[in-house]
């Protein structure tokens, strides 16, 4: 079965002012659609076809360009529009937060760590949150459409939120101030689908 373009759960002004409707639109219906189209390309008619999204990430062969870029935005993304919210915003609560304390020491110092990550990934990538089995979690950044699924990329582990830092992300309403940008995403960030993600993870 192919992959399809997963629909937004809010319309596309729905986290105004800090992402902006024509960023949206285009990222969702122009990006993620493009991605989706040419991994079914990639992947139809080789043993890839009809497995999951998280099989093909996890037994990447890291020399197949087609499926890593495509599989990666196609994955990167479809996470990318869960974990944000027109509700979104405030703090994490329960073993999210525990965890987030016991590897930051606070969130206020997940949240320098978060966005580090992804004002100093070079060029293109995106900024993670990854829980592991054990419970802990950590942050860590990936270039292009690479994600910790992906072996030997990253922290490893479940990524459970994501922050894309590509231009076509941000570029329209911040143009060059990428930390305006990753500042603005705390604020529509959906911690109980973060927490709920967590919670699957451990």
């Amino acid at each position: 079965m192919a992959f399809e373009l997963p629909a937004l759960s809010y319309a596309h002004d729905a986290l105004e002012p800090h992402i902006d409707a024509r960023t949206m639109e285009i990222h969702h219906s122009k990006h993620h659609n493009g991605y989706t189209t040419k991994l079914n390309s990639a992947i139809a008619g080789t043993p890839l076809e009809g497995e999951s999204i998280e099989f093909i990430l996890n037994n990447l062969d890291p020399e197949n360009k087609a499926v890593r870029n495509n599989g990666g935005g196609f994955y990167n993304h479809c996470l990318f529009w869960e974990v944000m919210s027109p509700d979104g915003g405030g703090l994490p609560s329960g073993k999210l937060a525990t965890a987030i304390d016991a590897e930051f020491g606070s969130f206020e110092d997940f949240k320098i760590a978060f966005a580090n990550a992804a004002a100093t990934q070079f060029g293109s990538g995106w900024a993670w949150l990854c829980v592991h089995a054990d419970g802990s979690v950590n942050v860590c950044a990936t270039a292009n459409q690479d994600n910790p699924l992906m072996p030997g990329i990253g922290c490893g582990g479940l990524p459970i939120l994501g922050l894309d830092v590509w231009e076509h992300a941000y570029y329209l309403n911040y143009q060059n101030r990428r930390p305006d940008y990753i500042n603005a995403f705390f604020n529509v960030i959906d911690w109980n689908k973060v927490g709920s993600l967590y919670e699957k993870g451990i």
